[in-house]
């Protein structure tokens, strides 16, 4: 009955702690209130609060980062600061330069930091215009001019005005306007546009300041002809015509160009201008191809200008301006493109969780372009700051099994060229410490050796608190408490009396280095590593077990074992699938044991999915349902889809992909062609790779429809001059969506106003015949079937066929930059008689004759290339001492264009080519005798010839460098004398003109000079030569004598058989032969010296080069030249020596 009361005050007692523990919740840093995006320093306030406050517990410290760096405001002591706040105030004291910049606060306590958004601090300068002085602009009557205002940048708004000197609005109408970026354009000036005050003034009224540009003075001439700087055509030309203004087509001052790009932001105004010069006054009309303006469009300006308020992505579009007078028109083309700045679709969140849940924090945003998100976690860039349980999938970062470390300040920005968006979202992760809410101080009686029921031990736990708790007193209390459920616990008391008594305490049993959770391949090998600490006095009772899900993984250590333990560490050899699981690491001794576990995850691609149903059947698309395969822990890795697979009749056999999903989706609505026998298939695909495919649907046939695209890649060319060829990409079989396709060719000149031409065809190819040479044109290919019409086709731009060019350039001049180069100049071919684009200019020059005889030798046309638009180019590669002739043309894609007037020139003098023939041609003791040929190309008047020799012997060292001045022209060959017996020379020949002389020959003396007479005056040389033809004599008689011996026929037989031996002459074959006349050479030896001659004589004469009648051809090459050194030196025997030229 005692205990009900008990069991009432331990409930009140816990709600007072839990109410005083929640009194002291700490709290995440929030920011509250900052400053704008943009701080303008405005001249007239006093000064600039840069405000940062925020909350939380504990209280919030702050910093500040000034361009990305440290800032701190209480180092400034002209900063005013306030306590417990991260403002401070800037004053505006004048002096506000050097704290321009971009700002961003920081908010932090232990808990994690908040950051503000960027805070641009613009110290704005007075705008003015420049000093200067502007020259009066003088313009004849009826001429276009423009009046530029350029006005200094400064704050926007910006407001322009053109005013007098006296404040009077410069009137504006038809003629006179201002342009969007401030100028004042004049269509064709009047008499009445004379005045020296035309003034532009620049107002910036968010700092209350108007500058003014120096005045500008303008001069109207008017005079009896105005022929210079107008377009008119003859028949508007008289000699009457005195102040009147010629009447001219139009021509735009601005936009210059034929299109233009413009991109703005949605919700801006649309601006569009087309101010055009011409007389009468041109009209400006505005179109948006292929549609209607919009209704908020308003012209201003006379029509020159178009609005379109607060654009929307409709707004999007081509627009064209079209100013036009009685004479003609010109066009301009607007594309437009309407963007967004970011927008939030999914802002992140502020959370409260408990410790061991899972925090899901999404952001995402839209835009145009497509914003760019990136996270911060404490104002520190996500991957800085790495986290083992945190991961992220596309816009959504997680973390598993959160704990209280985790709690942090999580950042979102999302960012494009038009803005940026920042959130901060406060993640706590928190719980309530386990708090006994038991009663102190009860009173208990027991009897000794019984147990006792103890008031319940009431605990404030989470869940993750359920746990045994052990509290061991050395007294003679013991007491044990086991926690049995969330929040009631049991007390047991066992009372005993003890006395003397030792109880040892030993070194708990505890794992240092745990197993982590892994995620392995499948097929690959995972190590879990486990190393423990235990008493010492346990080494031999300790054990290191593992388990698999509470099982104990047997180790048998067999070859085909696939679990491995060593040093700790367990390896799993070859992983499958029925290798994940949780697995604990057991360290244990006779008295204690630890453990720690971790999650093993195989991941491999996935299973194929099931069970595929088509529903929902429509004309171009189907919807398709699954059931997803095993996705084997593609969940963990992200990047999970799902691959949809094609196939059809047209490429039977060929699954191509069609659309891809996220992995959580089981379903997909599938675009579709008409008139398609389809079959589907799909496959998962995730991180690991593609995952086998599903068996294919049944077919499913959509029905015919018209076509959903037109032709792309339209080419518009012109082979001929009155020709258009036009030639698109055919569209895919696939594509057709039904029987019947053809196209509609559609085309009409863009420079003047006609209606659209157009041609059905079946091919993808149409020429137009009978145009206009090169003229624009506007050309839309639309596609059809059966079924009906393709969209509204794109407008592409392009040219009928070229012609050859009709003019040739004028001006052509010649600048001769050295003997072999020249730079040629020329007058451009004006654009209309190009009669196509331009490709460039060609040059082509020929040679006339060589000015060292007056003998004309036309030479080939050799031709230079120069692309692009120019006029002039260089022609390198020329003779020297020639003239030449030269024309230019130019050409386009059709061909060359006619060529200009020749220009005749002369190149100077330049140094001789290398003389063609070079030879040694007589060896003797001392001398050795030269020939030469004239070179081919003199390149000039030759004055003479360089001849150098030295000695080179067969050592390193070479002889001084020799030198011989021939100053006769017309000298061929040289003695050189006086050189030295048994020694090997080197020599060098250049031909020589005023300029210069040439590159150089060479040639070295094949024999050692001297050698042969040398040894020839020596003794023993001479015993030598008389042994051997006493030698030869000897065999010579020996042969004769067995040869009579020999024979088997008589004597007079045989000369019966060979009556004349001379006139018969001797067998070559005939090893022993002799002549019976002393003075008269052996047969075999004449026929060896004939075959030596001839081989090197090639029928010419065996008159020597050294002979004294040798003849040279004109050209100055030799009539014979010996080619075999042996025959020189046989030459040389036979004729006397070459003399020395006189």
């Amino acid at each position: 009955r005692g205990f009900q009361p008990g069991i009432k005050g331990s409930q009140l007692s816990s709600s007072f702690f839990l109410m005083k523990h929640w009194t002291f919740v700490q709290q995440l840093p929030t920011i509250t209130a900052q400053s704008p995006s943009s701080l303008i320093a405005f001249p007239f306030d006093e000064s600039f609060p840069m405000t940062c406050e925020a909350k939380g517990n504990p209280e919030p410290e702050f910093r500040w980062t000034k361009n990305g760096q440290e800032f701190d405001p209480f180092l400034d002591p002209r900063l005013m600061k306030e306590e417990n706040s991260g403002t401070f105030v800037i004053p505006n004291d004048g002096n506000l330069t050097e704290y321009q910049g971009t700002y961003r606060c920081y908010a932090s306590n232990k808990l994690g930091t908040a950051i503000s958004k960027e805070i641009e601090f613009i110290v704005p300068h007075v705008p003015k215009f420049p000093k200067e002085t502007l020259d009066p602009l003088v313009v004849e009557e009826g001429q276009p001019f423009t009046l530029q205002c350029n006005p200094p940048k400064g704050i926007p708004p910006l407001q322009i005005y053109w005013m007098t000197i006296n404040l009077q609005h410069i009137e504006q109408d038809e003629r006179v306007s201002m342009g969007l970026n401030g100028d004042l354009y004049f269509s064709h000036a009047v008499e009445k546009d004379s005045r020296r005050d035309y003034c532009c003034f620049a107002a910036f009224p968010r700092i209350r300041t108007i500058v003014q540009k120096t005045a500008m003075s303008v001069i109207v001439k008017t005079s009896r002809c105005h022929l210079s700087f107008f377009i008119f055509t003859p028949a508007l030309f008289s000699s009457q015509t005195t102040n009147a203004i010629l009447e001219r087509r139009p021509t735009l001052l601005t936009p210059s160009g034929v299109k233009s790009e413009i991109q703005l932001v949605k919700g801006e105004d649309l601006k569009l201008e087309c101010i055009a010069e011409g007389f009468p006054t041109p009209k400006v009309e505005w179109v948006k191809m292929g549609h209607h303006l919009p209704d908020k469009a308003k012209p201003e300006s006379h029509g020159k200008l178009l609005i379109v308020s607060a654009v929307e992505q409709e707004d999007s579009g081509k627009y064209m301006c079209k100013a036009k007078n009685t004479l003609g028109e010109v066009v301009h083309y607007f594309t437009v493109t309407v963007e967004e700045p970011p927008e939030w679709v999914s802002e992140p969140e502020s959370q409260l969780s408990m410790i061991g849940s899972e925090v899901h924090i999404q952001c995402s945003a839209s835009g145009t372009p497509q914003p760019t998100v990136t996270w911060k976690v404490n104002g520190v860039p996500l991957n800085e700051v790495p986290a083992a349980n945190r991961k992220m999938f596309d816009n959504t970062i997680v973390l598993y099994n959160a704990k209280a470390s985790d709690s942090a300040v999580y950042q979102c920005e999302a960012s494009n060229r038009h803005g940026n968006l920042l959130s901060n979202a406060n993640i706590m992760i928190m719980n309530l410490p386990p708090m006994i809410l038991t009663n102190e101080g009860e009173d208990y009686s027991a009897v000794e050796g019984k147990g006792v029921m103890m008031h319940s031990c009431n605990f404030s736990v989470s869940p993750i608190h359920q746990q045994r708790a052990v509290d061991l007193n050395y007294s003679m209390h013991s007491v044990l408490l086991y926690t049995v459920s969330v929040s009631m616990s049991y007390c047991f008391f066992k009372t005993a009396y003890v006395t003397n008594m030792i109880l040892p305490v030993e070194d708990p049993t505890r794992i240092v280095v745990a197993p982590e959770d892994q995620q392995i391949l499948i097929g690959t090998t995972a190590q879990l590593s486990c190393l423990a600490e235990y008493d010492k006095s346990f080494s031999n009772d300790f054990e290191l077990l593992w388990e698999k899900d509470d099982m104990e993984i047997a180790l048998n250590y067999t070859e085909n074992s696939r679990y491995l333990v060593e040093d700790g560490i367990l390896q799993i050899i070859n992983v499958s699938h029925g290798d994940q699981g949780v697995y604990t690491c057991v360290a244990r001794t006779p008295v204690d044991r630890d453990m720690a576990s971790a999650l093993l995850l195989v991941l491999d691609v996935p299973d194929a999915p099931e069970n595929l149903v088509l529903s929902e059947h429509k004309s171009k698309s189907v919807k398709l349902k699954w059931i997803p395969g095993d996705d084997h822990n593609s969940s963990t890795t992200g990047n999970r889809e799902h691959l949809c697979v094609q196939e059809s009749q047209w490429e039977p056999g060929n699954w191509k992909e069609l659309h891809r999903v996220p992995g959580n989706h089981n379903s997909a609505v599938l675009k579709l062609h008409g008139h398609v026998d389809y079959r589907f298939r799909v496959s998962g695909v995730n991180s690991v790779g593609r995952g086998p495919p599903s068996e294919p649907t049944e077919r499913y046939k959509t029905p015919a429809a018209a076509p959903d695209k037109n032709p792309e890649n339209i080419k518009i060319e012109g082979h001929l001059p009155h020709e258009m060829d036009i030639n698109w990409e055919p569209l895919l079989p696939i594509e057709h969506n039904g029987p019947g396709l053809e196209y509609k060719v559609s085309y009409r000149r863009q420079d003047i106003l006609e209606d659209w031409r157009e041609h059905m065809v079946k091919r993808h190819s149409f020429v137009v015949k009978n145009t206009p040479t090169f003229v624009p044109y506007e050309i839309k290919i639309q596609a059809k079937n059966n079924q009906g019409w393709g969209p509204e086709p794109k407008i592409v731009t392009g040219y009928s066929g070229e012609d050859f060019p009709s003019a040739a350039p004028d001006d052509v001049a010649v600048e001769v930059m050295n003997s072999s180069v020249v730079k040629v100049s020329w007058a451009r071919v004006h654009k209309d008689k190009l009669h196509g684009h331009l490709g460039g200019y060609r040059v082509h020059w020929w040679r006339l004759r060589s000015l060292v005889d007056s003998k004309k030798s036309h030479g080939d046309k050799q031709t230079l290339t120069f692309p692009g638009d120019r006029n002039h180019a260089t022609v390198p590669g020329l003779t020297p001492f020639s003239e030449y002739s030269l024309i230019v043309m130019t050409f386009n894609r059709r061909g060359n264009g006619p060529g200009s007037h020749p220009v005749n020139f002369k190149t100077p003098e330049g140094v001789p080519e290398k003389n063609p023939i070079f030879r040694v041609t007589d060896v003797q003791k001392h001398t050795v005798s030269l020939a030469w040929s004239q070179p081919l190309e003199p390149n000039g008047i030759l004055t003479g010839y360089l001849l150098e020799y030295q000695l080179i012997n067969d050592t390193e060292d070479v002889g001084p460098l020799q030198t011989v001045d021939i100053s006769n022209p017309d000298t061929t060959k040289w003695i050189l004398r006086d050189l030295e017996p048994v020694s090997k020379y080197k020599f060098y020949l250049r031909s020589c003109t005023t300029v210069g002389c040439g590159p150089v020959v060479s040639e070295e003396s094949t024999d050692w000079i001297g050698l042969w007479v040398c040894i020839s005056t020596q003794g023993w040389f001479i015993g030598l030569m008389c042994a051997i033809a006493l030698l030869t004599l000897i065999v010579l008689i020996a042969c004769f004598v067995n040869r009579n011996k020999g024979g088997k026929y008589s004597v007079k037989e045989k000369e019966d058989l060979h009556p004349d031996v001379e006139s018969q002459g001797m067998n070559d074959d005939t090893f022993c032969e002799y002549s019976d006349n002393d003075e008269k050479p052996l047969k075999g030896s004449q026929h060896s010296l004939s075959r030596e001659i001839k081989a090197g004589d090639s029928g010419d004469s065996l008159v020597d080069y050294g002979d004294e009648d040798a003849q040279f051809n004109e050209d100055g090459s030799f009539i014979g030249e010996y080619a075999g050194r042996k025959e020189k030196r046989v030459s040389t025997e036979i004729k006397a020596t070459v003399q020395t030229p006189a």
